[in-house]
């Protein structure tokens, strides 16, 4: 039965989790978690307010009634998410700390202190896998639900934000094409060695040495004899490719198998040092980017760029997050307000009255509905003729705005707007919240 319900789930046949209740049920030789620790925690009390239905309803969507293995409760798996963000904890670290602490169990659902972890810490990985950036959404558009329930923040205050754009950085080794090469044979050689192809040469000696030279003559500015080393590594990488592709050429198994990895090696020993467009900087994840955001400690980061959104004005529970979300390709950052206002918008249930920016921003691809004058430093910043055009045959009304030197602000318009509707289920306090109450 687990052979069969493991092939099941591989398949992509997933029952539903079987969600937990409270039972208040005792047992004779264990204390429930509630007699044994303070009520009154801040852990306790956030656990309580959470409306765990609804993220049950979100979550539960990936899934279906097929037979199959049931997956671990969705208060189990998004309280351990809320845990991991708030603690700032990796997943080793949080599996310890869950064992160890009843208030942890408790906020994740378990009745009674458990002495041993109640799910793998793979399955952590394969959850978020599974859920998918949108889903993930519901956590933060829960967040804010709770905190306009606590009055830890007012529904008025959603109506002013500030966005702006960061690198969430992958754990990659810093790329060279030396490094890049021998990574790439050697991932192949290893592969061919797992299937079974006998390979004329490895290379495995030779190509660890000339590394070594590689990483040694560049130390010593001794540039003429490190490029004699790479090309030696470009020479091994190839000769690897071409007789991997003469097994495989009459092999269809064996063909769809090193697809991907010679694909990716055919990639390094093409790419060119200040070739333009897209290069692969690991090979385990060749959809990290290079980003240059003007950081004097750091000139180049290697991930992907974030759009984060949070309040103007400092709640009574502080700043709050309004909105995430990445962005793929190194866009320019005026070019994404096109897709972050709505998506905002449709999250908190709330029409925005001012997105304040700095002045990467020139809001060339805003959405339509939004006119706006874009002042920075005093001086009003140079716009394309369209936007010109449009703020000209705006109203009066709308024309006057002032921020801070070192910022940029947009100010939406009388224009009629319709309502921005959620896109999953929330709250009543947070998604009835009128226009006209949000900006005060």
């Amino acid at each position: 039965m687990i052979l069969l319900a493991r092939a099941l789930m591989e398949r992509g046949f997933a029952m539903r989790p079987r969600e937990r209740r409270e039972t208040s049920e005792q047992d004779l030789f264990r204390s429930r978690l509630d007699q044994i620790i303070d009520m009154k925690r801040a852990l306790v009390k956030l656990g309580r307010a959470i409306d765990w239905r609804f993220l049950e309803d979100a979550f539960g969507a990936v899934y279906t009634d097929k037979p199959g293995q049931p997956p671990l409760p969705t208060r189990l798996m998004a309280g351990l998410a809320i845990l991991k963000h708030t603690y700032d904890l990796s997943d080793e670290a949080l599996c310890d700390r869950w064992v160890e602490n009843p208030y942890f169990q408790y906020f994740c659902g378990e009745e009674f202190f458990q002495h041993v972890l109640v799910f793998d810490r793979s399955s952590l990985t394969r959850w978020r896998q599974r859920m998918g950036e949108e889903k993930l959404q519901a956590l933060l558009q829960e967040s804010l639900a709770v905190a306009t329930r606590t009055n830890a923040m007012k529904p008025s205050d959603l109506a002013r934000v500030v966005i702006d754009t960061t690198v969430q950085p992958k754990a990659v080794m810093f790329p060279t094409d030396a490094k890049l090469l021998n990574r790439a044979r050697e991932r192949l050689v290893r592969l061919a060695k797992k299937l079974g192809v006998s390979l004329r040469q490895s290379y495995r000696r030779v190509g660890k040495l000339a590394l070594i030279k590689h990483q040694r003559y560049a130390h010593a500015h001794q540039f003429k004899r490190a490029n004699r080393s790479l090309r030696k590594l470009k020479t091994y990488l190839g000769r690897v490719i071409r007789d991997i592709e003469r097994h495989i050429v009459r092999n269809e198994d064996l063909r769809e198998a090193f697809v991907r990895p010679l694909f990716l090696a055919r990639r390094v020993l093409e790419q060119e040092r200040r070739q333009r467009g897209r290069k692969v900087y690991s090979l385990h994840a060749p959809e990290v980017e290079c980003i240059g955001k003007g950081k004097a400690h750091r000139p180049y980061e290697f991930g992907v760029k974030v759009s984060v959104a949070t309040t103007v004005k400092h709640s009574a529970g502080g700043q709050f997050v309004t909105h995430t979300a990445a962005l793929p390709g190194n866009p320019y950052d005026g070019h994404t307000l096109a897709t972050v206002i709505p998506q905002m918008q449709a999250l908190v249930g709330n029409i925005l009255d001012r997105c304040i920016t700095d002045a990467g921003y020139r809001g060339h691809n805003a959405p339509p509905d939004y006119k706006f004058k874009v002042y920075t430093a005093g001086q009003k910043r140079r716009v394309t003729p369209q936007i010109k055009r449009e703020f000209n045959g705006a109203p009066p009304s709308s024309r006057s705005s002032a921020t801070s030197k070192n910022i940029t602000a947009w100010d939406a318009t009388t224009l009629p707007m319709p309502a921005a509707t959620p896109s999953t289920p929330c709250s009543p306090p947070l998604a009835t919240t009128s226009a006209a109450s949000s900006r005060g």
